[in-house]
Formats: structure tokens, C-alpha cells, sequence
């Protein structure tokens, strides 16, 4: 599969050593939580022109938070090669994002409805529900992707409206999704959680975000028996450092260790480099796919490149 996106692919390496290494060009995106894949350099590699279909999602509807872009939209390409409808969720800013992401989708051959919208909010993660059931006909695969990040560097920079916007968008979103999903899945689907590195070893800067992830894993384990009791499985992917949208907008991120993601100091992966998108989403594959992962239940798995700190 040709990717004219990303013309520097080497079909003639493998993967793991075709992916781009930092140094990344010194780029930084407006506000937290609201960067735009379109204008990062170089483009995150999403589509996954490696990855061989084999029908394991043939006929299902899943949601993505997040899917516009970053690990979300790989994800979505691969479910829809996969045969599943996709329903994404966004911010009403990113839409040029979503907008290549669904036609990301539709080239796959599947349907894709956009659903704009602020997750911070109970009554919104209950519509994104509901218009996914109703416009696409069902709900197997909910993933909880989506998140903010705005690192501080000091105790002092970090105020209670920082810490209240971390945790609605992401632990709060994510109860507030699960609970709408309830009553629309059944026996064999799937409830995905991205989570993070940091909620396995804290961080120094991105204090917040590691709490608000820890917490979904908490949730995640806690709930687990319960969905186990449905023939619902619930699992969590933690990414290693990854080059979305989500770093270049981080405001309190040192511009160095956006330069060099996944080769810094403090936190290198074992291949000098952070990893692309599409690295993550044939995880999140497994996950929803039941004739693959039906004995995986409450599990993190984490895609970090060998950071040793999270085993």
C-alpha cells in the first residue's frame, strides 16, 4: 500500500527501523488539549500500509474518543480495515483533523460519524452514546482515548482548575462513557482505555495526567468482574511516548523534550525514538477483537518501546 502522506516510507526495511527518529523540528501548538495533526512536522504516521486485514471486526460499530487524530485515528483506520463502522469523537476545533480521519475510514470502505463535542461533560458522552447506537445501528467496541495534558513544572504553577479539566477529561470522561455504554453492550464486546506510562511510575511535570490515569486504571480493575459477569472484557493500552498533537500542544512541556520524544534523558526508549501511531493501534485490534483476546480481562498492556520503569 502506497502512502503518499508520508513519502519517505522504506518498504524495504521493517518496520521498527523505517519509523522516524528525533531529532523532531522545535514546534509547539496553541493551547492544551487542542493541537492539530495537520500542522505538526513530520506528519504522525497513521495508516498502517503493513497491516494485513483478516475480518475481525467484520460487521461491528465501534467509538473512539479521539479519533480524530493521534492513536485514535490509527486506531479507527485499522478497526474499519478490519470491518468495523467507526463513530469518533472530537473537539469542535479539530475538525480538519476529523475530517481526514473520516475519510481515513471511508477509504477502508466504512461508514464513519463525526461526533463533535466536549467530554468534560456528562450530557455529551451520553449523546455520543446514543447517536452512535442510533446512526450506526449498534455499539461493540467503546475506546476511551481521548485526553489533556499540560505539564507543570513546579507544585506552585499547578491550580485546582488545572487538576479539575485533567480529571473531567480524562478519568470523569471515562466513567461517564462506560456508564452510557452499559446498556447497548453485549456478551463478546469490548471496553478499551488509553492509559499512560506515567500511571505505572508518576512523572515529575505531568502530575495531573498521570493521577487522572492512574485513577482509570483503578477504575478499570475495579469494574472488571463486574463486565466479567456480562461476558463484557474491559482492558487498557499504555503507550509509550508517541508523536501526536497531544505533546506539541503541551504548554509546560520543555521544548527539548518535544525535539526529543522518545530520546531524552530522563525517559528514552530502548530504540532511541518515540513511536508513531499506527505502532499502537493493532494493540487496540487484539483488545476488541473477542476470537483474539477472549480470555484478557482487566489487563494494561504496555506499547513503551522497553521503558523499563513501567514493568
Amino acid at each position: 500500500m502506497a502512502d503518499e502522506r508520508n513519502p519517505t516510507r522504506n518498504f524495504d526495511k521493517p518496520q521498527v527501523t523505517d519509523e522516524p527518529k528525533p531529532p523532531y523540528p522545535k514546534q509547539r501548538q496553541r493551547q492544551p488539549g487542542h493541537g492539530l495533526e495537520s500542522e505538526m512536522e513530520p506528519l504522525p504516521r497513521y495508516l498502517s500500509p503493513r497491516y494485513k486485514a483478516a475480518g475481525k471486526l467484520e460487521g461491528k460499530v465501534a467509538l473512539i474518543t479521539g479519533g480524530d487524530s493521534g492513536i485514535g485515528r490509527a486506531v479507527a483506520v485499522l478497526y474499519a480495515r478490519e470491518g468495523a463502522d467507526v463513530a469518533i469523537v472530537y473537539l469542535p476545533d479539530e475538525q480538519p483533523d476529523a475530517d481526514e480521519a473520516r475519510q481515513a475510514v471511508e477509504n477502508e470502505g466504512r461508514r464513519c460519524l463525526q461526533i463533535p463535542g466536549d467530554l468534560s461533560e456528562q450530557s455529551f458522552c451520553q449523546e455520543a452514546i446514543e447517536r452512535t447506537v442510533s446512526e450506526l445501528g449498534d455499539l461493540n467496541i467503546m475506546v476511551s482515548n481521548a485526553a489533556y495534558l499540560n505539564s507543570k513544572q513546579s507544585l506552585e504553577e499547578m491550580t485546582a482548575e488545572d487538576w479539575d479539566r485533567t480529571f473531567k477529561v480524562n478519568a470523569y470522561a471515562y466513567f461517564y462513557l462506560v456508564q452510557a455504554s452499559l446498556p447497548h453492550l453485549k456478551e463478546g464486546d469490548a471496553i478499551i482505555a488509553t492509559i499512560s506510562e506515567e500511571a505505572m511510575k508518576g512523572s515529575r511535570v505531568m502530575i495531573d495526567y498521570a493521577a487522572s490515569k492512574a485513577a482509570m486504571v483503578g477504575y478499570t480493575k475495579s469494574i472488571a468482574p463486574h463486565l466479567a459477569e456480562r461476558g463484557i472484557r474491559i482492558n487498557m493500552v499504555a503507550p509509550g511516548p508517541t508523536w501526536t498533537s497531544l505533546n506539541v500542544a503541551d504548554q509546560g512541556m520543555p521544548m527539548e523534550r518535544i525535539h526529543n520524544l522518545g530520546d531524552e534523558k530522563a525517559q528514552s526508549t530502548m530504540f532511541q525514538r518515540g513511536a508513531q501511531p499506527e505502532e499502537m493501534a493493532p494493540t487496540y485490534v487484539y483488545l476488541a477483537s473477542d476470537a483474539d483476546s477472549s480470555f484478557t480481562m482487566g489487563e494494561l498492556i504496555a506499547v513503551t518501546g522497553g521503558i523499563t520503569a513501567t514493568r
